[in-house]
């Protein structure tokens, strides 16, 4: 039966990927791309050709059910984000709940993950630990208990996602 594969990519580093990622993109159908030229960049390095589509938050709910499909009929296909691992953050998980549903097996291969990448270099307790992404996306802002929740959340280590610009922009509300 054909398989979504949950491609892990590299965060900075094109060396940073592993062996079984790149074996999966030069053997699947179609890959799937958050934005196909950053993939083109990963895939050029590596020698690897395949059809691209896009596979992102504007067009998420509707390519989940044709790339379901499409598995549906045969394909395998894998998902890659910009870097990192897909569905994490990124889109997938509308694609991943829909493959799920339908029975098409979702295999993820692991790689480079920010969150912890960032928590094994901090210092920080990793015991226990709370990843909460895109703290300073859009759909956060001005949402009220967000901030007095998190300043609660002092006995675990604590890992946020935002660029250079969100962290000056947010710096000292939390």
């Amino acid at each position: 039966m054909a398989t979504l594969f949950l491609v892990a990519t590299p965060i900075g580093n094109l060396g940073d990927i592993s062996p079984r990622a790149i074996d999966t993109l030069r053997k699947v159908d179609l890959i799937a791309c958050e934005d196909t030229r950053q993939s083109l960049k990963l895939l050029s390095h590596y020698g690897i050709q395949k059809p691209l589509t896009s596979y992102h938050d504007f067009n998420e709910r509707e390519k989940a059910v044709e790339l379901a499909g499409r598995i549906e009929n045969g394909e395998n296909i894998a998902l890659v984000s910009d870097a990192g691992t897909p569905a994490i953050s990124d889109p997938g998980f509308r694609l991943v709940r829909l493959c799920r549903e339908r029975g098409i097996p979702v295999v993820s291969i692991p790689g480079a993950n920010a969150a912890i990448t960032a928590l094994s270099a901090s210092g920080l307790p990793s015991d226990q630990f709370l990843f909460v992404g895109q703290l300073f996306a859009e759909r956060w802002v001005g949402t009220p208990g967000v901030r007095c929740n998190f300043r609660d959340w002092d006995r675990c280590g604590q890992r946020h996602e935002a660029g250079p610009d969100e962290r000056r922009s947010y710096h000292g509300q939390f």
